[in-house]
């Protein structure tokens, strides 16, 4: 127990220390871009500027993130924030903020609350579905990055090598398939079905990102929804978790493996990655102690509804997020978002076939 504690206590500070050390030295970035596709998990700010309610540009969150109250939708830094400082890169700016001239460096797409279908999520108003955000990509490699990539052939060397991230599908099932006041699709599909619908549409959006210029792109688990307080406390049960739930993700969780490897046999020069947050997410729920952790189960910031909402606007926040798996009722903290990106860095067993580290030599 104490040699793994001591793991997870030495990957959190090779992260600072790439992020403190290794970053602003470097010449060069590790990679030429860093893309990310999504939804609130990976979110920078895009929902900012759309009508909907699914919004975090009001403080608590951002409390100890740097700019301050971005629309991330959590305590400080994602997943994808800790991926960009490992490659040397800026933070990925959201696309809709954008003003003037794109960014060499990377786009931010993801967006709170849509999901790989293009009804997910629609209650909350308008979002970026999945083939929105690709979409959005095809248009700034056909307008935007050929205006400061002028030569073909190195606008194809930079979509090569950069670096794609994709955290989605948490709310074809929270914002869909589980709200059966507003959606249907639970009588129309069994769990299983519908999980690999998911993974199918999923599929088809991967096949025209590559054919866009994209041969490097992870793709990360979708968490234990289960868990988590917005899906927990709405009802009874046994245990921390919805395991009934748990397992309806762990169809389509088991049928991502085999697809990421059929398209890196099938696409010329492509790796694509799978990122095992939701055991590691689940790990941190039963054994927070494990991570430094010590509340798995309540939300550190203040929410409505006992505790099944987003953050109440300028309310205080638990004094220690750090100790907190939960940022508000959907959301992680930045310290477990820290745990599954230095994971991603270094583990082959988190991401998979692949660590992050190998994959930007390729």
């Amino acid at each position: 127990m104490w040699k793994m504690r001591m793991a997870q206590v030495i990957i959190f500070f090779s992260l600072i220390f790439l992020h403190l050390i290794v970053s602003p030295i470097c010449a060069m970035p590790l990679a030429p871009a860093l893309y990310v596709f999504g939804d609130s998990l990976m979110d920078s700010g895009n929902n900012n500027f759309m009508p909907t309610f699914a919004k975090a540009n009001y403080l608590p969150y951002g409390v100890d993130f740097p700019k301050g109250s971005t629309g991330r939708f959590t305590n400080g830094k994602t997943v994808a924030d800790f991926i960009a400082e490992y490659l040397g890169l800026p933070y990925s700016s959201p696309y809709i903020s954008f003003k003037g001239p794109r960014s060499l460096t990377g786009i931010n797409y993801a967006s709170g609350s849509c999901g790989i279908l293009p009804e997910s999520g629609s209650m909350l108003g308008k979002c970026l579905n999945l083939r929105d955000q690709i979409n959005l990509f095809q248009r700034t490699i056909k307008k935007d990055l050929p205006r400061k990539i002028k030569n073909p052939i190195q606008l194809s060397k930079h979509l090569s090598k950069s670096i794609y991230v994709f955290s989605i599908g948490s709310n074809d099932y929270i914002n869909n398939y589980l709200e059966t006041k507003y959606y249907d699709t639970s009588k129309r599909y069994l769990p299983q079905p519908f999980a690999k619908l998911l993974i199918e549409r999923l599929s088809e959006q991967f096949e025209k990102l590559y054919g866009l210029g994209a041969r490097k792109l992870i793709m990360f688990e979708i968490g234990p929804i289960g868990c988590i307080p917005s899906v927990s406390r709405k009802h009874l049960h046994k245990g921390d978790c919805i395991e009934e739930t748990n397992q309806m993700v762990t169809y389509f969780n088991e049928r991502l493996p085999p697809m990421l490897k059929n398209l890196t046999s099938s696409l010329p020069g492509s790796t694509f990655v799978l990122g095992r947050s939701n055991s590691l997410g689940y790990d941190a729920i039963k054994n927070p102690s494990k991570y430094g952790l010590t509340d798995a189960s309540n939300p550190c910031c203040t929410t409505w509804a006992n505790g099944t909402s987003g953050c109440i606007p300028l309310s205080k926040p638990c004094l220690n997020p750090s100790k907190h798996i939960f940022w508000d009722a959907f959301h992680l903290t930045e310290a477990v978002y820290s745990v599954i990106a230095s994971g991603c860095l270094n583990n082959r067993s988190v991401c998979t076939p692949v660590s992050i580290q190998e994959l930007v030599k390729m």
